[in-house]
C-alpha cells in the first residue's frame, strides 16, 4: 500500500514540475527572411547592405535595414586553401573589422537605431574546417531608452564537394550579454547549409533555436530563415 501511494506521489510531482515548466516558458515560431548585399571597392574594404524580417504566424513584426563598411587586412594562405569554393571572400581574412547603422522598425515597440562595430577572427582548423568567432556589440537608443549587447557567435563550417558543387554545412553557437537584465540572457543555436548557385548569388538555409531567460516568462523560439546573398563584383574567377 505505501509503495502504491509513493508511486502515485511520485507522478503527482512529476505532473507539477512538467506544468511549471510549461508555464514558466514561452514558445514561438517564427521566419526570418534577409537579403544581403556586398560590393568590394578596394583590396581592404567592402560596403554591405542589410535588410532582414522577423515573422510571427505570418506578421512581420520586426525588421532592421542599413548599411555597414568592413575593413580586412591581407588573406592568409591557409584560410585561401579552405575557402576556395566559399564565394565570400572575407573569409580567408583573419581579421574584419566592421562598422554598420541599423534602423529597426517594429509594430510590437518603439523604433531602434543602432550603432553596430563588430570584429571577427577567421582560424583555420584541421579537415578543411573554418572558425569563425564573431564578436559584435549593438548599441541600441530610441525616444525611450538606450540598451547595449555584447553579442558572442563561434561558427563551424564545411566545404563539401559533389562533383562540381560545393555546399557548405555549418553549425554556430551564439551568447548575449544585455545592459538591461545585467547577465547573459539569451542563447541562439543554428543549423544550417550555404547553397552557392552562380558566382554573384548564395542562399543560406538554417533553422535557429533561441532561450531568452531576460524577461519573465522565459522566451524560446523556433525559427527557419532563409538568406540571399549578392555578391557584386564577383569574388572568384
Amino acid at each position: 500500500m505505501k509503495s502504491i501511494q509513493s508511486r502515485r506521489l511520485m507522478v503527482v510531482l512529476f505532473l507539477w514540475l512538467v506544468s511549471c515548466a510549461a508555464t514558466g516558458q514561452t514558445t514561438i515560431t517564427a521566419f526570418l527572411p534577409e537579403v544581403d548585399g556586398y560590393a568590394r571597392f578596394s583590396p581592404n574594404a567592402r560596403l554591405f547592405l542589410q535588410a532582414k524580417g522577423y515573422m510571427e504566424d505570418g506578421d512581420l513584426n520586426h525588421a532592421q535595414i542599413g548599411p555597414s563598411i568592413q575593413f580586412n587586412f591581407r588573406p592568409l594562405e591557409k584560410l585561401k586553401k579552405i575557402t576556395i569554393f566559399d564565394l565570400d571572400d572575407i573569409k580567408c581574412m583573419p581579421v574584419v573589422f566592421t562598422i554598420g547603422y541599423r534602423y529597426l522598425p517594429s509594430t510590437v515597440q518603439p523604433d531602434i537605431n543602432r550603432f553596430q562595430p563588430i570584429i571577427q577572427f577567421h582560424v583555420p582548423f584541421p579537415g578543411s574546417t573554418l572558425v569563425t568567432d564573431r564578436n559584435r556589440f549593438d548599441l541600441d537608443w530610441s525616444r525611450t531608452a538606450f540598451h547595449w549587447t555584447y553579442r558572442n557567435r563561434v561558427t563551424a563550417e564545411r566545404r563539401l564537394t559533389f562533383r562540381s558543387y560545393h555546399p557548405g554545412p555549418y553549425a554556430a553557437a551564439e551568447f548575449f550579454y544585455q545592459s538591461q537584465y545585467s547577465k547573459w540572457s539569451s542563447t541562439r543555436l543554428f543549423a544550417g547549409c550555404l547553397l552557392p548557385l552562380s558566382k554573384h548569388l548564395q542562399i543560406d538555409s538554417y533553422y535557429e533555436h533561441v532561450n531568452n531567460t531576460g524577461p519573465h516568462p522565459n522566451r524560446q523560439v523556433n525559427a527557419a530563415g532563409v538568406m540571399i546573398s549578392l555578391f557584386f563584383p564577383p569574388n572568384k574567377g
